[in-house]
């Protein structure tokens, strides 16, 4: 057994696989998730687990060059946003329409659906290299 960091053998794999600039997803339990994406399906119940949680334990595990939001967290979700910002660099947020966000998950190795409940706590995360 491992004796730490992400025990889902699902996210496990996928981000041992991923190179500079793949993206993997992380999304709340409504963002429809294209059928040609692979889904891992983490939402117990409603807020379980939640966004934040996931995202903190992903990012122990992978560097991200960087991240991309809706625009419409901001107004809709403003401390969510507020609480993404915390643990990036400002020159990492990139922000496109709910819409675009959405084509863009089409490109991803993975969505990964938590059981957040609250709008438009998704984020596209995109891989840097550790050199």
């Amino acid at each position: 057994m491992k004796k730490r960091g992400i025990l889902n053998s699902e996210i496990a794999t996928v981000l041992s696989k991923m190179g500079h600039t793949d993206m993997i997803v992380i999304a709340d339990c409504g963002l429809p998730i294209p059928d040609e994406v692979k889904r891992i399906d983490l939402a117990l119940e409603q807020g379980l687990p939640s966004f934040l949680k996931t995202l903190d334990v992903i990012l122990e595990d992978i560097v991200v060059e960087k991240v991309t939001l809706a625009h419409e967290i901001k107004d809709q979700n403003p401390t969510l946003d507020l609480e993404v910002k915390k643990r990036f660099d400002q020159q990492k947020l990139n922000y496109l329409s709910h819409e675009e966000l959405k084509e863009l998950t089409k490109r991803a190795k993975a969505v990964i659906r938590t059981g957040e409940a609250t709008p438009y706590a998704n984020i596209v995360l995109h891989a840097g290299v550790i050199f």
